[in-house]
């Protein structure tokens, strides 16, 4: 049974990636944890001259989160009637990261799913600052729904990649589940400048992925493009696909495509979601 973390701050974002979730995994026994996290302030948590300080923490922080949850629970109960979905919710106080970090050792989670909106400002990062640190600094399998994005069946799953080399192969898994769960096929694309070739190491690695996708059905797409991101955007539109893997070991390739702050031409943000990959030691 698979373990899935899904913080929540109640906004339709997080809703909107709740729907996601139990469509996306409606053929997968899964044990859903609804996690809220509340940011105290630790300058009172640490002053051992203020008294009550659980108390207030359980009055202000902790009982209203208990009730949205609560809420939260009927309104998923309205829609979803899966017998192989359960549900537990967790209220939590602190830093946001450490918390989704605890969660992930604890419950031993196999998959983060979070919502985020897309950035309204040119110079402001498009997922939202949570989302982007959950991605970059938990190492757990993570999909970011975007606020626009409808689930349906994945057709064709796009997975940007250098051909950098992996540790192991076992943080591929998910994209087997998602191909193996939706009949998709796996479209690797890799954008490089005019004339450019692949490097030897790249080569091994490119058929290194062959055999670990051999009886799949994929392809290898190359691309010319002086901007990755604008490469990334022509092929999911023309192509339309329904969702992105990426590997976030390598963060400035990762970074180039989920971080751009080019939101004028760039649509595939709010629109598809991305499968975040963790090399696992």
């Amino acid at each position: 049974m698979k373990s899935v973390l899904l913080p929540t701050d109640f906004s339709e974002n997080s809703w909107n990636a709740i729907i996601y979730a139990l469509q996306f995994l409606k053929d997968t026994p899964a044990v859903f944890y609804l996690l809220h996290v509340n940011t105290v302030n630790h300058t009172i948590l640490s002053d051992p001259a203020y008294v009550g300080a659980d108390s207030v923490i359980e009055e202000v922080y902790i009982k209203p989160a208990k009730t949205k949850l609560l809420k939260l629970l009927k309104r998923i109960s309205k829609v979803s009637h899966n017998v192989n979905h359960r549900f537990y919710t967790i209220v939590d106080y602190g830093f946001f990261i450490d918390s989704i970090r605890s969660q992930v050792l604890d419950k031993n989670i196999d998959l983060i799913i979070m919502g985020t909106k897309g950035a309204s400002g040119l110079k402001q990062i498009i997922i939202g600052s949570n989302a982007g640190d959950v991605v970059v600094k938990v190492k757990c399998t993570t999909l970011v729904v975007p606020e626009n994005a409808k689930f349906q069946i994945i057709d064709e799953l796009a997975f940007p990649t250098d051909f950098s080399s992996f540790n192991n192969f076992s943080m591929l898994k998910p994209v087997l589940e998602v191909m193996e769960n939706n009949n998709s096929k796996l479209s690797f694309l890799h954008v490089q400048s005019k004339n450019e070739s692949l490097s030897l190491e790249q080569k091994k690695n490119k058929e290194l992925l062959e055999d670990f996708f051999s009886g799949y059905d994929y392809d290898f797409y190359f691309l010319s493009n002086k901007r990755l991101e604008d490469a990334v955007q022509c092929f999911t539109e023309s192509r339309g696909v329904g969702m992105i893997a990426m590997v976030a070991k390598n963060l400035n390739y990762f970074q180039q495509i989920v971080f751009n702050s080019r939101v004028e031409n760039i649509t595939y943000h709010t629109d598809i979601p991305f499968l975040v990959l963790h090399e696992t030691t």
